[in-house]
Formats: C-alpha cells, sequence, structure tokens
C-alpha cells in the first residue's frame, strides 16, 4: 500500500472520528451541546498536532526514536508553576481563576525557560545535543523534586487545585484560550514549514548534514526553540502528557515506511488526531468519565516505552 494511500485512510477515518464524536446522542442539542464539543475537538487537534510535530522533530535532532521533548523539563516546570503559585497565593487568586492570564504566564515561562537554557548551553557553540538532554534530566528531576516538597506542605483543600493541573484534561475548556492557542500554534507552524526540507537530511547526522551544506547547528537551534513554543502550548492548554507524543510518532515510523518527514510527521498528526478524539469518546461514552484520557495514555504509553527499550536492547 502506498504512503498516499494509508495518509488518505488516516484522514477518513480521522473525519469518522469526529464525526461520531461531534453527532453521537446529540438528541437535537444543537445549540448547545455540539458547539461544545466542536471545542474539545478543536483542542483536541490542536494538542495532536502541536505534540506530534514537536516529537517527530525532536527525535529526528536526537537520532533516538525513545525520546520525547518531556526530558527537557517543561512539563515538569508547569506543574512546579501552578503548585507555587497555588501554594503562596491561594487557588482563588486571580492567577488561578483567569485561565487567560495563567495560560499567557505558564507558556512566557516555559519559554523563557528553553531560551535561557539553550542560550547557556549553546554559547560556545560546541554542546553536543546529548548534553542538553543531560542537563533536561537534571533540571526537570530537581523541579519534581521542589514540586514535591510544596505539595507535601500545602494546604489539603488546595492540593486538590493543584492534583487538576498535574494531568490532562479535555473537559471545561476555555473557548479563548483554544482561539489563542490556534492563532499561536498556526502562526508558528507557518514559520516551522521553511526548515520542513532540512529534516530529511538532517536525519542523516550531524557530520552528513554540514557536508551536504546544511548550517546543522543553526537549525537544530530553530527546532529546539519551535519544539519547546509547541511544547508549550500543549501543556498550558490541556496539561501534561508525558508519553503520547512517543506513541504517536513511532506508530508513524512503523505505519510509513519512508524518511520523508512530510509524511511521517502527517502520518504522526493524523495518529494524534484519532487517537485524542476516539480515546476521548470512550472515555466520555464507555467509561462514563470514570478515568480521564491522560491516564489511559500514560499507562499505555508507559507499556510501550518498556517495549521500545526492551526492543532496541534487543537489536544491540
Amino acid at each position: 500500500m502506498r504512503n498516499s494511500v494509508k495518509i488518505a485512510a488516516l484522514i477518513l477515518i480521522a473525519i469518522g472520528c469526529c464525526t461520531i464524536y461531534l453527532f453521537h446522542d446529540l438528541n437535537g442539542s444543537y445549540d448547545y451541546a455540539l458547539p461544545r464539543r466542536a471545542l474539545k475537538v478543536l483542542a483536541m487537534g490542536i494538542t495532536g498536532i502541536v505534540i506530534a510535530y514537536s516529537t517527530v522533530v525532536f527525535q529526528t535532532i536526537t537520532h533516538n526514536r525513545i525520546l520525547t521533548p518531556g526530558i527537557m523539563g517543561l512539563d515538569s516546570l508547569y506543574t512546579l508553576l501552578q503548585t507555587v503559585i497555588i501554594f503562596f497565593l491561594g487557588s482563588g487568586h486571580m492567577l488561578i481563576i483567569n485561565k487567560q492570564v495563567n495560560f499567557f504566564i505558564s507558556i512566557v515561562a516555559m519559554i523563557l525557560f528553553a531560551l535561557v537554557l539553550y542560550r547557556f548551553l549553546f554559547k560556545k557553540g560546541d554542546q553536543p545535543i546529548y548534553f542538553l538532554l543531560l542537563i533536561g534530566i537534571i533540571v526537570g528531576t530537581f523541579f519534581n523534586s521542589i514540586t514535591t516538597f510544596f505539595q507535601v506542605l500545602i494546604d489539603p483543600n488546595e492540593f486538590q487545585s493543584v492534583q487538576d493541573r498535574m494531568f490532562a484534561s479535555f473537559n471545561n475548556i476555555n473557548s479563548d484560550l483554544v482561539w489563542l492557542s490556534l492563532g499561536i500554534s498556526v502562526l508558528v507552524m507557518a514559520y516551522a514549514w521553511r526548515y520542513m526540507k532540512y529534516l530529511d537530511v538532517l536525519s542523516l547526522g550531524r557530520e552528513t548534514a554540514i557536508n551536504l551544506g546544511v548550517p546543522y547547528d543553526a537549525i537544530v537551534k530553530q527546532m529546539l526553540v519551535i519544539v519547546s513554543i509547541f511544547i508549550s502550548i500543549s501543556t498550558a492548554l490541556v496539561g501534561p502528557i508525558t508519553f503520547f507524543g512517543l506513541i504517536t510518532a513511532n506508530l508513524s515510523y512503523q505505519f510509513f515506511k519512508t524518511y520523508k518527514h512530510r509524511t511521517l510527521i502527517g502520518g504522526a498528526i493524523l495518529i494524534s488526531i484519532i487517537a485524542l478524539i476516539g480515546g476521548q469518546w470512550v472515555v466520555e461514552r464507555v467509561f462514563t468519565f470514570s478515568t480521564t484520557l491522560s491516564v489511559i495514555i500514560n499507562f499505555t504509553g508507559g507499556v510501550y516505552f518498556i517495549y521500545l527499550l526492551l526492543k532496541e536492547r534487543k537489536a544491540a
């Protein structure tokens, strides 16, 4: 089966999932239920697109298919930021109640952290990418330790607000945040699309890419900033989803036997949309909200991550 046929099949499945989620058991509530369902579908679509793109690009840069952008510590920083705000100011403060302000502060904090980290590590211009990953693991562990410290001391009544922000949720999404995320994502994606032609060459390695005339270091820095912005948007919009990108990216690699990133990224995006919208429908209609989609994703992703580790070890 040609890759174009596979893409067309995924598009049809994605449209089917969207249609079922939007119109199943609607019972004529077109004015009330349909706009809210459409907002959820849009939010899940944005999340799926930015996570899929970020993960495939990040794995291309690092030449490792078991790593995700979360290793840089952005998810940990988001959880720490929400915990600190609630600990010192309370869950009733404007920074928590006003979702637009909280969204803006979260994105700015994560992007500034990523820029400072990249500026420090790439100051000399000769730091290997794995040094960045090592620093990201250390910083992420440090953030998690501080977060746990504050959560132990926090008021039990306030801890519920912290816990709500530790897991991704597509319920009660603010429409303003969705449209704001969509606008930022479109602008960043339009800027990132100009670098799509370099990704196929970057996957060959640093030395080969440089010999072929690609400004490797400059492109990698640009890609890391774009990945950080996308991960910041998805995390601030719905919360941290640890293993989702790992699942969708590797499924795209398995489904599309190609090196072309236009196909790989497109396939990963479609798989992400199908998984999020279809999974949310299962959570709402089958499990009747007895669990959350993020719990299912993290459990499945954890098992799949172990499988990939064992597979890589066997291949080695």
